[in-house]
């Protein structure tokens, strides 16, 4: 049955040069519930956690979680804005080739790709790690598991967006009664500590033992779990009423997961039973939970962990794919006709699902055997590259409204303030590729470096001659 907005989405789509070939089956809370898996608090805190409180202790948490909480807010809110008025899949690569020319547009879609496809790696390697940490299997056993991983969510995206919108519902359901669960016992029978302790400093595991470094590498967790919320824009063109509920997801994701997430830092920390042990533990988050709750419980909760991932890298695989689906549409990849193939039967970008899926096994494979630092690199491109993608539409189009190219914002806008937030946005994108590459974390920042370079030299030496963009520039829809 046709949704009654459907027609009217489709016209809207029609007006920005493309027409509607996916399936529009997702409403606002499914929306919502696939950015809000994406960034999964529980996935990020649990796997980070220690780097925070090895970094700065308790301030880290207790004063750095609200820090990135608020920079990560402008983002969102700059970001809603663009997806607003340019509704479609692929969103930031569109917004940056209307705002800001084709060869903006190539270079944003191929930082967010390479961020996709890394934390799509990160997290299903991640996910098959912990699990086989948890369940007591050898080491070796991850790498079986992390191919079935991956496996599912290949077969689950290419089948139905309508399943995947039932997971995501089930996902958030999930996340929130979790926190709610976690932080409930924790506070209960775990508390070690007064409120107070949430802001100590002058613990620090760096051996340079400088507190305000140390506080700076920590902000990473937060960095690292704030990311992939541009994932209600990618499926702009498979929900309802897209210029209104895809910035509303992005932004209420971001609200959602910093108040849950604040919850779940403090929680533990209040709990942590002695700070130079835990930091140096090997899985600190398990370790408080274990000392807290008990074996079993703290079992428990990390099973509810591994689950958040899987959940989050099945909602990694669909915004990637929409992101390749788009870039290829307009003809920006090799292989463009295969990878914009749309499936007869399902209505999803299926070639698309699958290159991703198996871009992932690749980077996996061919990273993670060389050793931790070099698949920690690889990771890193997670946050550094989607964050660089994120930074370029949003500073083009804070350059194209003071000049006064861009003046149809959409229904969902933030009026006088736009411009002001757009720059406060692009401002704190900075103060985390900055972070990101501090030490001792300089390979993640030379990394970054290396691929943008890389893909610069590439774009003026082959691209640059055959890539035009999307059909339409912005002049002729502003004129619409």
């Amino acid at each position: 049955m046709e949704h009654p907005e459907d027609r009217e989405d489709a016209q809207d789509l029609s007006r920005l040069g493309y027409a509607q070939e996916l399936l529009r089956a997702m409403g606002g809370f499914s929306t919502f519930a696939l950015s809000f898996s994406i960034i999964s608090v529980l996935t990020g805190v649990v796997t980070t956690y220690g780097v925070a409180l090895g970094g700065g202790g308790p301030a880290a948490l207790g004063l750095g979680w609200p820090l990135v909480s608020a920079g990560t807010l402008l983002v969102a809110l700059a970001m809603g804005e663009l997806a607003s008025a340019f509704p479609t899949a692929g969103a930031l690569y569109h917004w940056a080739a209307w705002l800001g020319g084709p060869g903006w547009g190539w270079f944003t879609a191929m930082m967010n790709l390479v961020g996709q496809l890394a934390i799509v790696a990160a997290i299903d390697l991640g996910c098959a790690q912990m699990a086989a940490a948890t369940l007591g299997l050898a080491p070796a056993a991850s790498w079986a598991l992390f191919v079935v991983i991956v496996t599912s969510h290949a077969v689950v995206n290419v089948r139905s967006v309508r399943i995947v919108a039932v997971l995501n519902d089930l996902s958030a359901t999930v996340h929130v009664i979790g926190i709610v669960v976690l932080v409930a016992l924790l506070l209960a029978f775990g508390r070690a500590h007064p409120l107070p302790w949430l802001a100590q400093t002058g613990f620090t595991t760096r051996p340079d033992h400088v507190y305000g470094l140390g506080f700076a590498n920590a902000l990473i967790l937060g960095m690292w779990t704030f990311t992939g919320f541009d994932a209600s824009a990618h499926v702009s063109e498979e929900t309802h009423d897209p210029s209104r509920r895809a910035p509303w997801g992005i932004v209420s994701a971001v609200l959602a997961s910093a108040v849950a997430g604040y919850a779940l830092v403090a929680a533990l920390t209040l709990a942590v039973p002695d700070l130079a042990a835990t930091a140096a533990a090997e899985q600190p988050a398990l370790f408080v939970l274990k000392h807290a709750l008990g074996e079993l419980a703290g079992r428990a909760a990390m099973g509810l962990a591994i689950l958040a991932m899987w959940f989050c890298g099945l909602s990694s695989v669909t915004s990637a794919s929409r992101m390749l689906f788009a870039f290829a549409r307009d003809e920006g990849l090799p292989m463009h006709r295969q990878l914009r193939a749309v499936s007869a039967a399902w209505k999803t970008p299926h070639v698309a699902i699958l290159a991703v899926c198996g871009a992932a096994l690749a980077i996996a494979g061919l990273s993670a055997p060389l050793g931790d630092a070099v698949f920690l690199a690889i990771a890193s491109l997670a946050t550094t590259g989607l964050y660089v993608s994120y930074a370029i539409p949003i500073l083009l189009g804070a350059i194209a409204r003071t000049r006064g190219r861009w003046t149809r914002l959409g229904p969902w806008h933030l009026g006088r303030f736009g411009i002001v937030i757009a720059w406060g946005a692009v401002a704190w994108t900075v103060a985390v590729l900055v972070v990101c590459s501090l030490p001792p974390n300089a390979t993640a920042g030379m990394t970054i470096a290396g691929v943008g370079i890389a893909l610069v030299v590439f774009y003026f030496g082959v691209v640059r001659r055959r890539f035009r963009g999307p059909k339409l520039d912005l002049a002729t829809l502003e004129r619409q």
